[in-house]
């Protein structure tokens, strides 16, 4: 068959990209012909992803779209011939840009405005989580499942040293590592009150490290800069990178001490698979989907209680015997999503059935 996948947009280091060149070269082993088409393409993805715009984009036999914002592609879907299958990445709530961006809050209630134009005009509809599943349930959507995320860990575990970059981390501080995009959703503020709780109750000598674009919501940046300024913290022991290639994404997680998740609200999380990769310790909030992509494994709590966190972080960075339980731990949950895996629930869903729960 054809089995074409649309994404609104093709960046290098983008999750719901990476994952749909993943699942595009495993269908491709599968015997299907299978591209990618994309509003929007970076130039370094020119030669491997097709523009939208392409007459052929609309001439699969069965059509899947990963759906994670607004766009002209979600009124096309809906009328595309042949199969239609929906991916739902998830859209943030609007409610956590209100107090920053307008902008934002909007294109956010336009997101789940135009979701809800797809109940009843696709064959199957698939979370990339249970999470996303159920929310797909509540919104009418009648043939769910669970499809996750295909990430690309090679780009963790094969990518080149940079000892440059290793040295400079390898040093008297303790490394804890945050990866995405600091956004409200995040919680990036209590990153902050972590660090507060943890200078002040468990070690002095600690760097807090977020990978990732700080520019996407920048009145919330700001006020992340003037918590630090309110706690009197030390802006070195606080290093924003903004984007970077995958080869210095590898050294940040394997320079960390501890992979730190306080997000409330994710569809799924490809970064706590990436820390697994790199046998780092993962301390998470339990909210959304996080329990269920890291499956019991890592440190999880709940409720957000930041002195008992600045412990549990304590046990992770300083107790071998803790850490070695809590990586074996990670890396018999990464097993799940491994290629095997998603090649099942690719030949379930192209065989007209929904991939398991």
């Amino acid at each position: 068959m054809i089995v074409n996948q649309w994404i609104p947009a093709a960046h290098t280091g983008d999750a719901i990209g990476d994952s749909a060149r993943r699942v595009r070269d495993l269908l491709q082993r599968l015997g299907h012909d299978s591209e990618i088409y994309a509003l929007t393409i970076d130039d370094e993805l020119a030669d491997d992803v097709r523009p939208f715009a392409d007459p052929s984009a609309a001439r699969g036999d069965i059509t899947i779209f990963h759906y994670a914002l607004p766009s002209e592609m979600t009124p096309a879907f809906a009328s595309v011939a042949g199969g239609r299958i929906l991916q739902y990445h998830n859209v943030t709530p609007a409610a956590f840009f209100a107090p920053y961006d307008p902008a934002l809050f909007r294109l956010a209630l336009l997101g789940r405005e135009q979701l809800g134009m797809l109940v009843d005009r696709v064959d199957l509809a698939l979370g990339v989580s249970e999470y996303n599943r159920q929310e797909l349930e509540r919104l009418g959507f009648e043939r769910t499942g669970v499809m996750p995320l295909a990430v690309d860990l090679a780009r963790i575990t094969q990518s080149p040293d940079r000892p440059a970059l290793d040295d400079a981390l390898d040093d008297e501080l303790v490394n804890f590592l945050f990866v995405g995009r600091i956004a409200p959703n995040k919680k990036i503020e209590d990153h902050i009150k972590l660090a507060e709780h943890y200078k002040r109750y468990v070690d002095a000598y600690y760097r807090f490290i977020f990978v990732g674009r700080y520019d996407a919501v920048p009145r919330y940046y700001s006020t992340i800069r003037a918590l630090m300024a309110e706690y009197r913290l030390l802006d070195e022991r606080f290093i924003f990178t903004g984007p970077v290639p995958d080869a210095e994404l590898a050294a940040y997680y394997r320079n960390a001490a501890v992979y730190i998740s306080l997000s409330e609200h994710e569809g799924f999380c490809a970064p706590l698979l990436e820390a697994m990769a790199a046998d780092v310790p993962v301390l998470a909030y339990a909210a959304a989907a996080v329990p269920e992509t890291l499956g019991g494994s890592g440190v999880q709590f709940a409720p957000k209680d930041m002195e008992y966190a600045a412990e549990l972080l304590g046990a992770l960075a300083f107790d071998d015997d803790l850490r070695a339980r809590v990586v074996a731990g990670q890396r018999r949950r990464l097993a799940d999503f491994g290629d095997e895996r998603i090649a099942r629930d690719l030949e379930r869903i192209l065989g007209g059935r929904e991939p398991r729960r």
